[in-house]
């Protein structure tokens, strides 16, 4: 079956909750439903990021999410790639490829210098995936993160 791609709106929120709730589980997170709806909700609501969804068919397959930054040293917009996720039974059919292809129009018609994206050291897959989209691993720099206290 084909696959289509579109910019999700906040009428999407209840097809992209259970995808959202199985892109933190990929990542070791406990489901939780309701964090999700209100996490996506305050983006949404905020105009926070712009969330691309796939579907096939009616069912929705995949999304990907953005977030919008800037970048000092280039004196440019930039967005973060900062989600991307299929269902396992709808991926190798190219959905992912469409997604991160609607994010880099998306980025190109409001004049972004780049995409950037980080994944787990571990996910081959994704990083297989990046590089054929002719996606370039940073060696310049190190990413560092802190723990904010709560």
């Amino acid at each position: 079956m084909a696959h289509t791609v579109r910019q999700a709106t906040i009428r999407d929120l209840e097809q992209l909750v259970p995808l959202f709730d199985g892109y933190r589980q990929f990542y070791g997170r406990v489901s939780d439903l309701r964090a999700a709806r209100e996490f996506l909700l305050a983006r949404f609501t905020n105009d926070e990021s712009t969330v691309f969804l796939a579907h096939e068919d009616e069912r929705a397959i995949g999304f990907t999410q953005l977030y919008p930054s800037f970048s000092s040293i280039s004196l440019a917009r930039i967005f973060i790639l900062n989600d991307l996720f299929v269902y396992e039974q709808a991926r190798r059919k190219g959905v992912a490829s469409a997604l991160m292809s609607a994010a880099v129009k998306f980025a190109t018609a409001l004049g972004a210098a780049r995409l950037s994206l980080s994944t787990a050291i571990t996910n081959d897959a994704a990083q297989a995936l990046y590089h054929s989209a002719g996606w370039k691993r940073d060696d310049q720099f190190f990413v560092y993160d802190l723990e904010v206290p709560t």
